[in-house]
C-alpha cells in the first residue's frame, strides 16, 4: 500500500513540477485556452438565457379556446375536463363572458365606459379556456384535437412569439455546438504541443527510464497530470473572468431604459454557477488528458 502511495505521489508531483518548470509554454497555453473557453462561455451563456426566456414565455403562451355562447355550465365543465386530459396541456383556465369583458375594460383604461352598454345579457363575448402547454411545438396537434370536441366555436393561437424564440434557441445551439467542437480541437492541439516541448526537453531522461524498465504508463502519467492541471487552471480563470463580466453586463441590461419597456428576464450567474463549473472542468480536464495522450504517442511506443 505504501509503495502504491509513493508511486502515486511521485506521478502527481512530477506533473506539478512539469507545469512550473515550463513557465513560458504553460503561460502561453493558459492564455490561449482561457481565450477559447471565454468565447465558448459567451455563446453558452447566451444559449442558456435564450432557453430560460423560452421557458418563461412558454409558461404564458398557448391558445384560447372559445365556446359557443349557448353552452351550459355542465358542457363548459365537461369541455374543460377534456382539455385538461390532453398530455401536453399544463393548465386550462376558464374565462367567463363577464371576466372577458372586465379584462377588455382594463385595456380600454379611461375609456372603459364605452363598454357599459355591453354588460349583462348584451355581452357579445364568448366564454373560453386559456390553455397553456408544456411543449408549444405540439400546439398544432393539440389544436386539431380540441377542434373535435363539442361546443368549441373557434381557437386562437398565441404562440407566434415563442416559435420565433424556439428557432433562435435552436440556431444558437447549433452555433454553440460548432464553436465548441472547433475550440476543443484548438485547445487539444495547444495542450499537445505544450507537453510535446516538455517531453522533448526530457527525452534523455525518458530513454533512461525506459532502459531501466519503466512502463509507458508510468512515464505517461506525469504528463497527463500536467495537461489536467493546465486545463483546470484555465477553466477556473475563465469562470472567474466570465462571472465578473457577466454580472456587470446583466446589471447594465436590467437597469437600462429599454429593459424597463420590454422587461427582459435574465439568469443570474449564481443560478448557473454549478452548471458552468461542471461544463468548464469537464472541458478543461478532458482536453488536458486527450492533448497529453496525443503528444505522448509520438514519443512512446504504445
Amino acid at each position: 500500500m505504501m509503495v502504491r502511495y509513493n508511486v502515486l505521489s511521485y506521478l502527481i508531483g512530477e506533473g506539478f513540477r512539469n507545469v512550473f518548470k515550463n513557465k513560458k509554454s504553460t503561460g502561453a497555453s493558459l492564455m490561449i485556452m482561457c481565450a477559447t473557453m471565454l468565447i465558448f462561455g459567451l455563446f453558452f451563456l447566451i444559449g442558456e438565457n435564450v432557453n430560460y426566456m423560452v421557458k418563461e414565455i412558454e409558461s404564458e403562451q398557448g391558445m384560447q379556446v372559445f365556446m359557443n355562447k349557448d353552452a351550459t355550465e355542465e358542457q363548459i365543465e365537461q369541455l374543460g375536463e377534456k382539455i385538461k386530459s390532453i398530455d401536453v396541456v399544463a393548465k386550462a383556465t376558464y374565462v367567463s363572458k363577464e371576466d372577458a369583458l372586465n379584462d377588455l375594460k382594463k385595456r380600454f383604461g379611461e375609456n372603459e365606459r364605452l363598454l357599459t352598454a355591453y354588460e349583462g345579457e348584451k355581452n357579445p363575448l364568448k366564454p373560453s379556456y386559456v390553455v397553456t402547454l408544456t411543449n408549444l411545438e405540439k400546439s398544432e396537434e393539440v389544436k386539431t384535437q380540441i377542434e373535435q370536441f363539442e361546443n368549441v366555436n373557434n381557437i386562437e393561437m398565441r404562440d407566434k412569439t415563442i416559435q420565433a424564440l424556439i428557432n433562435v434557441a435552436n440556431g444558437i445551439r447549433w452555433v454553440s455546438g460548432g464553436i465548441l467542437i472547433l475550440l476543443i480541437v484548438i485547445s487539444i492541439f495547444i495542450i499537445a504541443n505544450t507537453i510535446k516541448l516538455t517531453v522533448h526537453a526530457r527525452r534523455k531522461e525518458i530513454s533512461i527510464m525506459k532502459y531501466v524498465g519503466a512502463t509507458n504508463s508510468f512515464i505517461r502519467w506525469p504528463f497527463i497530470v500536467e495537461g489536467m492541471i493546465i486545463g483546470i487552471i484555465a477553466a477556473m480563470i475563465s469562470i472567474l473572468i466570465l462571472g465578473v463580466a457577466y454580472n456587470l453586463l446583466t446589471d447594465k441590461i436590467l437597469q437600462s431604459a429599454i429593459n424597463s419597456m420590454i422587461n427582459i428576464q435574465l439568469l443570474s450567474f449564481s443560478e448557473i454557477f454549478t452548471l458552468v463549473i461542471a461544463v468548464y472542468l469537464t472541458l478543461g480536464i478532458g482536453i488536458g488528458i486527450i492533448g497529453s495522450m496525443i503528444s505522448m504517442r509520438k514519443y512512446l511506443e504504445v
